[in-house]
């Protein structure tokens, strides 16, 4: 991030933001991998570990809107100080309860309760910086700086969660299956308590001398919202049928280990293109950046059914992360332009839930149809996923251009200030 704008944003929030707020997000991506390698190794159950693998992402759906209403009401660090502490509990339970005597239905419960306190800190980053934009940066130079912010935030997530499997998956192989959980609960810990104490809490603060009113809960049912929420949890459904039918793919080439590294190519480009997005002209709207690159995307996973080597599947997977890379950014801007005043934290967690449920959800469909019909059967779900990004697309064009951001949306409440 460079220039004006952003080097303001930069002394806002303080030099060691960035870099927190990145290590903060790993336990989060290393937790859905991290519970199936531990419960395939423990329990010797590759369908049980993926339906804990589903129920971590169900727990985080379930509970992520709940966790950014709370923080709407009482603060991110109030709020992400509890969930660090049960979040790391969590995790520690997992480990010791898949080695225990109790049943199935025991580890499936703790693997829901390691979701539902899963410290959504991507979401949280989000809301923190908008508000900052908002109140500290100036309007001649906001609309570049958020949609640059939007784009370094959208990157920041795909490269940690390139990172996190790799590093959860060397923990496993140099220590033990426990290992990636164990280490989740300790960055949990440590980092999301830092990132909740850190002083741009204060600098999202846009007015010290009063507290915003809130929204009605009801406005978070406006179109312009659910559409945005549709439109992201096709990619999740993308993501959860992507990675699947892409493990199919490799075990049907007798390489199912490194399914990971292949998918990684898709990251890649979208983390790329995510990047990029805060350089496009003005007159690229939003409505437009969301059909031209979800077409790209819908493009590039048609092509996926007549892949046969490796190197097309690569070129494929690179191609689809140049659509998804700048859909994403689109769509976590259109949220951040569309929430109702004072629920900022509450829409980022909404979408943050939205991508971790339609993940689970195709994960866990694509795994059976490919079982029961065959990798060319599992690789058509992909195209339906990116369908209904397209179509969500369609339907917001006709929503028109939401406002820019001119207040700070959700800033932290006075009653927290005691406490900094």
């Amino acid at each position: 991030m460079s220039g004006q704008g952003e080097q303001s944003l930069a002394r806002a929030v303080g030099g060691t933001y960035f870099p927190l707020a990145l290590v903060a997000r790993m336990p989060y991506a290393m937790m859905v991998v991290g519970v199936l390698t531990l419960v395939v190794s423990g329990r010797g159950s590759l369908a049980l570990g993926g339906l804990n693998s589903a129920l971590v992402g169900i727990g985080a759906a379930v509970c992520g809107p709940i966790l950014g209403a709370a923080v709407d009401r009482f603060g991110q660090r109030r709020v992400l100080l509890v969930v660090s502490v049960a979040s790391s509990a969590a995790l520690a339970a997992m480990a010791w309860v898949v080695y225990s005597p109790l049943p199935d239905a025991a580890v499936l419960a703790v693997a829901f309760l390691v979701g539902a306190t899963a410290p959504q800190v991507a979401p949280m980053s989000r809301s923190r910086l908008v508000a900052v934009i908002s109140a500290h940066i100036g309007p001649e130079r906001r609309v570049r700086v958020f949609n640059s912010t939007m784009a370094y935030e959208s990157a920041a997530d795909e490269i940690v969660f390139i990172i996190g499997p790799v590093v959860a998956g060397v923990l496993a192989v140099a220590i033990d299956p426990w290992a990636p959980v164990v280490a989740a609960a300790v960055f949990t810990l440590v980092f999301v308590s830092a990132f909740a104490l850190h002083p741009s809490a204060r600098a999202a603060q846009a007015d010290s001398g009063r507290t915003p009113p809130v929204g009605p809960a009801r406005e978070l049912a406006r179109p312009g919202l659910v559409v945005v929420v549709v439109g992201i949890l096709g990619v999740g459904l993308f993501f959860g049928s992507m990675l699947t039918s892409l493990t199919a793919f490799m075990a049907d080439h007798g390489r199912p280990e490194e399914a990971g590294l292949v998918y990684a190519a898709m990251g890649v480009g979208s983390a790329a293109l995510a990047l990029g997005v805060a350089l496009f002209p003005v007159g690229f709207t939003s409505k437009a950046r969301w059909l031209v690159f979800g077409g790209v995307m819908l493009a590039g996973a048609l092509a996926l059914p007549s892949v046969s080597s490796l190197t097309a599947m690569v070129v494929a997977l690179l191609v689809i992360g140049i659509g998804i890379g700048p859909t994403l950014v689109t769509q976590y801007g259109l949220a951040a332009r569309r929430s109702p005043v004072g629920r900022s934290a509450t829409v980022m967690t909404m979408l943050g839930s939205a991508v971790i449920l339609g993940q689970s959800l195709a994960s866990a469909v694509t795994g059976d149809v490919a079982e029961r019909w065959g990798t060319d059967a599992a690789l058509l779900l992909p195209i339906a996923a990116a369908l209904v990004v397209v179509l969500a697309g369609a339907v917001n064009a006709r929503l028109g251009e939401p406002a820019e951001i001119t207040a700070a949306p959700s800033p932290e409440p006075v009653a927290a200030t005691a406490d900094r």
